[in-house]
């Protein structure tokens, strides 16, 4: 069944509605004009009183266990940078600082080489593929899914310790290809600033600064991040170094995490923010730090474990592809392929020593759990999922949205309170927000396997009656976090515009995370897209059909 509210129609009704607008202070945020938070609540109540919105009654999906097993996309969206065609070839899952684009290039141009020199087994020609994926993407595939490489290069030895621990043998070919290093980045007056009051700029007086309020430091995702994973595990051993993963040590995170930015999705996110100038201190590695001219006016102080990127082989390879791996690891360590890595950024800060942090293989997998419930300072989260299912979203895109909310999410902690939202020409209510245990779970995942195609795209309608749900929302648990994900190929031809719902957004500071499918750059699709999320600092994933699951799992590890 569905309850229907009239449309509120009329001159005086719409003389009312910018009545109000007309009455608002606004104030500058960024490039945005942005309502106080007062202002926007009565312009969010009364957009809302003009749009059409049913409720449609959610059906309990029996089946939710099953739909929620397959979390992994395809290993073949982590894409191949080097092709080897050699008898005996073998792939490397490579980190991305050094399997992407110039400057990060440095493996694929070694790999490349190693290709082109001739190198035989028993009389059979060698080569290697570079597969780019990041460290904590191949401890995923290799322990969740049945991905298989011949050889490993994250970016520190902790992914190697925590393969073993998962039970993976590991074969360590060397413990350092091209040196490295995590560490803080502060902007220049900010480390003045630091310096004077709290002296040596290390891990635990960044914490201490930024307990004090004197400072805030962001870093980034320990699944995926090595930076973010080296950090946090050196926060929890300078809360409690008896006992890093102690109940002080987590209470310790969770006092940090209340008045800490949250954590970013990933480290181009900071690096993003940093450029601008919003973000202050944060982690990153000093190969990307000294590959990104923008942050010249930064100031680098190492930390942490050091990243000298590790090779690894398994087990399971065969003697003959193991032999090709030690060949490969003598021409990695080559003074020609050193002196390329010397001008890629790497092997800097060379006398810097790893510092403890308590951890082996198991106390890092532990830290990650303790990191997932601690992340959002003991604050639930609510959060509506708004998802597009106008004309232009017919076949892959509505077929790739419905998968990947289904297959992620089973990474929402049950603790959290989610609803779901879509849009046509319409806006439907398809479930509200509610706790998301077991049983809402299944009614989120029925909501959204009954998700079809309509008509025209009414993206912004759809936002604000989401914003409006969270406000009410928040009333009955007045602590929580709020936050938006918006799915959507972006092509907004309905309804309100984004100008006139902007300065709502903005005033009710609630982050926006947009997913486009199969956007272009520059279209005015993307860029509306990307204007949304910027508001309050969020992010836009562009996600193609292929690999929006990965995506958004991350993002619910990070988020939710």
């Amino acid at each position: 069944m569905k309850n229907t509210k009239k449309i509120v129609a009329g001159v005086l009704s719409l003389a009312m509605l910018s009545g109000i607008a007309a009455g608002c202070t606004k104030y500058e945020s960024g490039s945005e004009k942005v309502y106080s938070y007062d202002e926007a609540i009565k312009e969010l109540k009364a957009f809302n009183d003009q749009i059409q919105t049913d409720e449609v009654r959610p059906q309990l999906d029996i089946y939710k266990n099953e739909a929620a097993s397959a979390t992994l996309a395809d290993i073949k969206t982590f894409p191949l940078t080097v092709e080897g065609n050699g008898s005996i070839n073998i792939e490397i899952a490579a980190a991305t600082e050094f399997s992407s684009d110039s400057p990060d290039d440095w493996m694929n141009i070694v790999a490349e080489n190693f290709n082109r020199s001739g190198v035989t087994v028993g009389g059979k020609s060698v080569s290697v593929t570079v597969r780019r994926i990041t460290s904590g993407e191949v401890l995923t595939y290799m322990t969740e899914g049945d991905y298989k490489p011949d050889v490993y290069a994250p970016s520190s030895e902790a992914w190697g310790l925590m393969l073993a621990a998962k039970g993976v043998g590991t074969v360590e070919l060397a413990d350092r290809i091209a040196g490295n290093t995590a560490g803080v980045l502060m902007e220049k007056k900010t480390y003045d600033s630091f310096t004077e009051k709290y002296g040596e700029v290390t891990l635990e007086n960044v914490l201490n600064a930024s307990l004090a309020g004197d400072l805030t430091f962001a870093y980034t995702n320990p699944y995926t991040s090595s930076t973010g994973l080296n950090i946090l595990t050196s926060m929890l051993y300078a809360f409690d170094k008896d006992d890093p993963l102690s109940q002080t040590a987590q209470q310790k995170l969770i006092d940090y995490q209340k008045q800490s930015p949250p954590v970013a999705y990933t480290t181009g996110v900071l690096r993003d923010q940093a450029t601008k100038g919003i973000i202050k201190a944060m982690v990153m590695e000093e190969q990307a730090y000294h590959n990104t001219p923008e942050l010249k006016n930064y100031v680098y102080t190492p930390a942490g474990i050091r990243h000298d990127h590790p090779l690894y082989t398994f087990d399971y390879v065969s003697s003959e592809k193991q032999e090709a791996a030690k060949l490969f690891t003598e021409f990695c360590l080559s003074s020609e392929s050193q002196s390329l890595a010397d001008k890629k950024g790497f092997n800097l800060h060379n006398e810097y020593k790893s510092q403890p942090n308590g951890m082996d293989g198991a106390g890092y997998l532990a830290a990650q759990k303790i990191w997932k419930q601690s992340k959002d300072g003991g604050q639930p989260i609510i959060a509506v999922f708004v998802a597009d299912v106008s004309g232009s979203m017919a076949g892959s895109p509505i077929n790739s949205l419905k998968e990947s909310l289904l297959a992620t999410s089973s990474y929402i902690s049950s603790d959290n309170y989610i609803g779901l939202v879509s849009f046509a020409d319409n806006v439907h209510i398809n479930l509200p927000i509610d706790v998301f245990d077991d049983e809402h779970r299944a009614y989120f995942s029925g909501a959204v396997k009954a998700l079809d195609i309509e008509g025209s795209t009414a993206t912004y309608n759809a936002v604000l009656v989401a914003l409006k749900m969270m406000v009410d929302k928040k009333e009955e648990i007045p602590n929580a976090k709020m936050m938006l994900f918006v799915l959507s190929d972006g092509e907004q031809n309905r309804g309100y515009s984004l100008d006139r719902v902007a300065p709502i957004v903005g005033g009710l500071k609630i982050p926006v995370y947009t997913i486009g499918y199969n956007l272009t750059s520059d279209s005015q699709a993307t860029n509306e897209l990307k204007r949304l999320s910027g508001i309050n600092e969020a992010s836009l994933i562009n996600a193609t059909s292929d690999d929006l699951i990965n995506h958004m799992r991350n993002l619910f590890n990070v988020e939710l």
